[in-house]
């Protein structure tokens, strides 16, 4: 644990802070992740004790690897039914290393599932032959869902009981989507047609289970002729068959 200490601050000290950080983002390009890791999310069935990943590096490099699980907060205060093992490995160049992520005692819901986030902090090895090399430390979050036992169905196969609705609020369109099913559906197609037009909503949030979730229209007015084209992701990082659906208009 890194302990932190009250350092004396000032205006001064702050804006030579922020222009540091600044010149560091300009001359720094955009990083990727060294490591891989073999799914895109991860489902934890609670009649299983654990799930497992594997963590790769193709690279030409020696990386310590972290790995933990936490909630949509991203703290570390926040407690999980969940323990990963290893949590701290070294990961050698074209080696792999399979995390297992242990179930602990609970009392999650079993109507629905949960929603938790599994970590990969990969940390490269100094090279202390390179004085002027940066080095970043990168991280990997993916979306892990508690899925309780009895919940049987496809989570695909609800996708149809997704429930739109268009309205108008302060002057602005909104989509306004509606999951009466205990799966979370993260879209990775969500369209709107209507009025000679289609609006394509880039990164739509994900919509949880028993839940609604408001969409902004930019380009649309709420009329009784909007259709929505959906697809989302599965559990296996593919993606379902887009449907689509009739919106109504809200009173």
């Amino acid at each position: 644990m890194i302990s932190a200490t009250r350092q004396p601050f000032s205006i001064r000290h702050a804006l030579g802070i922020g222009t540091a950080l600044l010149m560091l983002a300009a001359a720094v390009p955009t990083a990727q992740a060294a490591l891989t890791v073999n799914m895109t999310r991860v489902v934890f069935n609670s009649d299983k004790r654990n799930a497992s990943v594997i963590i790769s590096n193709p690279s030409d490099r020696t990386f310590a690897v972290q790995t933990w699980v936490n909630t949509v907060a991203d703290d570390t205060t926040s407690l999980v039914p969940f323990a990963s093992s290893p949590p701290l490995f070294r990961l050698n160049p074209g080696k792999e290393q399979q995390v297992q992520i242990n179930g602990l005692p609970n009392d999650l819901p079993d109507d629905r599932e949960s929603l938790f986030f599994f970590n990969v902090q990969e940390i490269p090895q100094a090279d202390n032959t390179q004085s002027n090399v940066l080095n970043i430390a990168l991280r990997t979050r993916l979306k892990l869902f508690y899925r309780p036992a009895q919940l049987k169905d496809n989570p695909m196969s609800r996708l149809k009981d997704l429930q739109w609705t268009v309205k108008q609020v302060a002057g602005k369109t909104q989509l306004v989507a509606t999951n009466p099913g205990p799966f979370h559906v993260s879209f990775i197609r969500l369209e709107v047609i209507g009025n000679g037009r289609t609006e394509k909503l880039q990164q739509a949030a994900m919509l949880g289970p028993f839940t609604s979730q408001s969409y902004d229209l930019s380009d649309m007015k709420a009329t009784t002729d909007l259709q929505v084209v959906f697809s989302a992701i599965n559990d296996y990082g593919g993606y379902s068959t887009a449907l689509t659906a009739q919106a109504t208009l809200a009173p």
